[in-house]
């Protein structure tokens, strides 16, 4: 499961509502891609439901998950945090084992079996 906080709800409420895609198959996808001096990057966009994504709800929002990312992002926790250095949606995943310094990239403990999006 992923879920979100009451601001990073807020976010994305605010940002779809600005989206013109369809409220009943639309939603936040989560995911993970190849990248970053850590191996992955999180891949947050507003994106429409596909064949093989893994929905869940929280909030209201619905969180769409491709299935290569799912195991690399089940478990995590979306919000949204302002602060000196800007402002941006923060993952905090369970499942990450090092991150670099600016916290932009990720490791997880079973890498090679990673199919990254």
């Amino acid at each position: 499961m992923i879920t979100l906080t009451d601001s990073g709800a807020e976010k994305v409420r605010d940002f779809m509502a600005t989206q013109t895609a369809a409220v009943e198959t639309a939603g936040l996808r989560v995911g993970v891609r190849g990248g970053g001096c850590s191996g992955f990057q999180y891949a947050l966009a507003f994106d429409e439901e596909r064949d093989g994504d893994t929905v869940f709800e929280d909030k209201g929002i619905r969180l769409l998950v491709d299935r290569p990312s799912l195991p690399y992002v089940a478990g995590s926790v979306i919000d949204f945090v302002e602060g000196l250095q800007g402002a941006g949606f923060k993952v905090e995943n369970p499942n990450v084992v090092a991150a670099c310094g600016c916290g932009s990239s990720f490791r997880v403990a079973d890498e090679e079996q990673v199919s990254a999006v």
